[in-house]
């Protein structure tokens, strides 16, 4: 019996997790500093850093594990992956129950061995999970339009 396809839908069963998550998460890598990691969590939509070394996710940092820290230093050490990972096979609607119960919106998807699969994100409204092709149109949405003026 082979694997499922990595990637949301990507031969996982109806109702999972592996179903549910965003394929393309956004990552970094190893030598990201906690500068950087502070730049880019103030994007309001960026609620945690998956950061990854060839395929392995190393760490989920979080705005919180930032406190305190040096600009300089490595975030490799810092977050965690306890509480912060979910498996591709675990049932999506439990694990939204138990997301929307903690508080958290975000989840590494992660496979036995380690590899960053995707990530899981929670609506706001608590009512389901983001998908890949709403986290592009929000994203085409804050990109300026050429010619665009602000006012």
């Amino acid at each position: 019996m082979s694997a499922p396809a990595a990637g949301p839908g990507g031969g996982w069963s109806p109702g999972t997790v592996g179903r549910a998550m965003i394929g393309c998460p956004k990552t970094c890598g190893r030598t990201t500093t906690v500068h950087q990691a502070r730049e880019a969590l103030r994007d309001g939509h960026v609620h945690a850093l998956l950061v990854v070394d060839r395929g392995v996710l190393l760490t989920v940092v979080e705005r919180a594990d930032l406190e305190g820290r040096p600009a300089a230093a490595p975030v490799r050490w810092l977050g965690g992956l306890s509480g912060r990972t979910v498996a591709p096979a675990a049932d999506a609607e439990s694990v939204r129950g138990a997301m929307a119960g903690a508080g958290r919106r975000r989840l590494a998807v992660v496979d036995y061995r380690g590899r960053l699969l995707g990530l899981l994100c929670l609506k706001r409204s608590g009512a389901g999970f983001c998908t890949d092709e709403g986290v592009r149109a929000r994203a085409a949405e804050r990109v300026p339009h050429i010619g665009a003026t602000r006012s």
